[in-house]
C-alpha cells in the first residue's frame, strides 16, 4: 500500500513538474514576445530622438551587436542623417544597400545622402535602378533636383509637379520649384510658386524672402500681402532694398533699407551696416 502511494505522489509530483516546465516554457515565449514588441518600439523612439547624435550611439551598438539585421542597419544611416553627418550616413547606406531585404526606399533614401554630399552622379544612378512603379514624393523631390541640376527644366517641371501632387504637404517643394524658376529669370512664375508654398505653409519665411526676390527682379518694390512678423517685414524690407540696389535703383534701395532698420524691434546691425557701405560709397 505504501509503495503504491510513493508510486502515486512519484506520479502526481511528475505531472505537476511537467505541467510547471509548460507554463515556464510559455513564460519564457512570452517574455520573449514582449522584448521584441518593447524593442521595435525603442527604434522607432530612438529614430524621431530629441538628440540624433544619442540615436546615432544606440544604433551603432546595436548594429556591433547583430549586424545581419537590415532594420538597425537603416535606423543608423537615418540617425546619422539627422544628426548632420552625410558623409558618415552614405556609408550606412552603402550597406543597407547590400543587404538581400533592401527596399526601394532605402534606395532612394541612399539617393538623398548621396545628394547631401554633392554626388549628384551617384545619386542619379541610384533613381534610375529604382522601379517607375514606385512613386513616391520623395524619390519625385529628388528627380527634380537632379533635373535642375542637369538644366533639364522641362523634367524638373515635370517631377516637381508630380512630387507636390504626391503630399498634402506640399510647401517645401513648391518652394523648390520656385527658386528654380527664380535662378532661370522666369520672375513672375517663381512668385506664383512661392505665394503657393506659403499658402500651405504661412511660417515659411524662406519662401517669403524668395517671393520678394521674384518680385524685386521684376521691379516690384512693395511687400506681398502674406502673414508676417514685425521682424519677418524687417528682414524682407531689408531683402527687398538690397535686390533694389541690385537692379541699379539705389536710392529706392536706400529708403527700402532704412524703413527695415525702423521697422525691426531691436537693432539691425546687417542692415545698419548695408545702409552705411551706400552712403560712404555716395560720399566717396
Amino acid at each position: 500500500m505504501r509503495k503504491i502511494v510513493m508510486i502515486s505522489l512519484a506520479l502526481t509530483g511528475a505531472m505537476a513538474l511537467s505541467g510547471c516546465e509548460g507554463a515556464m516554457t510559455e513564460v519564457k515565449r512570452a517574455k520573449t514576445g514582449v522584448n521584441v514588441i518593447d524593442e521595435s518600439n525603442l527604434n522607432e523612439l530612438m529614430l524621431g530622438a530629441a538628440d540624433p547624435n544619442e540615436a546615432v550611439s544606440y544604433f551603432s551598438r546595436s548594429v556591433a551587436q547583430d549586424p545581419t539585421r537590415v532594420d538597425l542597419k537603416r535606423g543608423l544611416a537615418k540617425s546619422l542623417i539627422r544628426a548632420g553627418h552625410a558623409d558618415a550616413a552614405v556609408k550606412a547606406w552603402a550597406a543597407v544597400m547590400e543587404h538581400e531585404d533592401a527596399t526601394s526606399d532605402d534606395r532612394v533614401d541612399y539617393a538623398d545622402a548621396l545628394i547631401r554630399v554633392g554626388d549628384w552622379k551617384g545619386a542619379e544612378k541610384q533613381l534610375n535602378s529604382v522601379p517607375p512603379t514606385h512613386e513616391t514624393y520623395k524619390r519625385y523631390r529628388l528627380e527634380a533636383m537632379i533635373a535642375d541640376s542637369n538644366q533639364e527644366w522641362k523634367k524638373a517641371d515635370s517631377f516637381y509637379e508630380t512630387a507636390a501632387g504626391l503630399t498634402t504637404k506640399p510647401s517645401s517643394v513648391l518652394n523648390n520649384w520656385g527658386y528654380s524658376k527664380l535662378t532661370r529669370g522666369e520672375y513672375k512664375e517663381a512668385e506664383v510658386l512661392f505665394g503657393r508654398a506659403i499658402t500651405y505653409d504661412p511660417s515659411l519665411f524662406t519662401a517669403k524672402n524668395n517671393m520678394v526676390l521674384a518680385r524685386g527682379a521684376q521691379g516690384k518694390y512693395d511687400l506681398p500681402v502674406v502673414e508676417m512678423t514685425q521682424i519677418e517685414r524687417a528682414q524682407l524690407l531689408y531683402t527687398l532694398g538690397l535686390s533694389a540696389v541690385k537692379s541699379g535703383d539705389t536710392v529706392i534701395g536706400k529708403g527700402l533699407i532704412k524703413e527695415a532698420i525702423e521697422t525691426h524691434p531691436q537693432h539691425f546691425e546687417a542692415a545698419v551696416r548695408s545702409l552705411r557701405a551706400l552712403e560712404d560709397n555716395v560720399t566717396n
